[in-house]
């Protein structure tokens, strides 16, 4: 039986959840602009998921909330990186309509931990939320934690040596629905720049990925490679792709665009319209 995400049909975050956990992929982009118009477009586009990034991306809290409930309501459930791993920040994306934190650069046990408290253990806090970390809540009161929490998830950046040698200890901590690589942190920490074809840097990928995925836990990357760069990811284990951004999908269009017209009328090309497209725009 084929499972429901591999179709391009309207996603909530159960099935997003259960996607990540059981099978997948389910594939996404970075959305950069908070245009109104903006849903309208994206909704075309065959996308599992959008993720919003406030950790890089200057964008109020309005702005968030609005594009959160816009892209929920269409069938795109909206996943948030928080400017810090911080409890309170993800407890208030949360409550502006984000389907599920993404918690960047976590490299120690405890910060996974308390992110579990903000995300899957609401509304509790002080002394009740420290027991139920514990485990130690009445059966009554888990059960109603349980579901009130039900549709929220728990992402967490992986990009250093440190987090991949904690990572044994952090996916012990329940609750964590997927681990995301950010590539241009997890390269730079590494000594290894953008060098994402290193032998290193992939050997550090799949080993991420394998640990993740054998706990039962999504395994993700955002990535800003060709089709044949993501399709190695996913053969290595990978189940959650954020294929670059919407920016850089404009900049890619309007410059190749610009240049075939002005070849087409003999004209001589001003600026840059050839190579790669910079990569550096937007820092992952």
């Amino acid at each position: 039986m084929v499972p429901p995400w591999k179709f391009f049909t309207k996603m909530t975050s159960v099935d997003l959840k259960n996607a990540l956990h059981n099978g997948g992929p389910v594939l996404g982009t970075l959305i950069v602009s908070p245009s109104p118009f903006w849903p309208k477009i994206i909704g075309d586009c065959g996308l599992d998921f959008v993720f919003i990034d406030t950790e890089h991306i200057a964008l109020d809290r309005s702005q968030v909330s609005w594009m959160c409930r816009a892209y929920s309501a269409m069938g795109l459930p909206p996943l948030v990186r928080i400017v810090s791993p911080s409890p309170y920040e993800a407890t208030m994306v949360l409550d502006d309509g984000a389907a599920g934190v993404v918690a960047p650069y976590i490299e120690e046990v405890e910060q996974a931990k308390n992110l579990r408290g903000a995300s899957k253990l609401r509304p509790l806090k002080g002394k009740r939320l420290n027991e139920a970390l514990e485990g130690k809540l009445p059966d009554q009161l888990a059960d109603y934690i349980l579901g009130f929490n039900e549709n929220n998830l728990l992402i967490v950046n992986i990009e250093s040596a440190p987090a991949v040698e904690n990572l044994d200890r952090i996916l012990d901590i329940p609750g964590i629905d997927s681990v995301l690589i950010g590539p241009h942190d997890l390269s730079s920490n590494l000594g290894l720049p953008e060098k994402y074809d290193d032998p290193k840097f992939l050997k550090e990928v799949e080993t991420i990925f394998t640990k993740a995925r054998a706990r039962g836990v999504g395994a993700g990357i955002h990535a800003w490679g060709d089709v044949s760069s993501q399709t190695r990811f996913v053969e290595m284990g990978a189940n959650l792709i954020i294929h670059k951004a919407d920016v850089i999908f404009f900049k890619e269009g309007i410059r190749t665009e610009l240049a075939e017209i002005r070849e087409s009328l003999g004209i001589k090309s001003t600026g840059s319209t050839v190579g790669d497209v910079n990569l550096s725009l937007i820092h992952i």
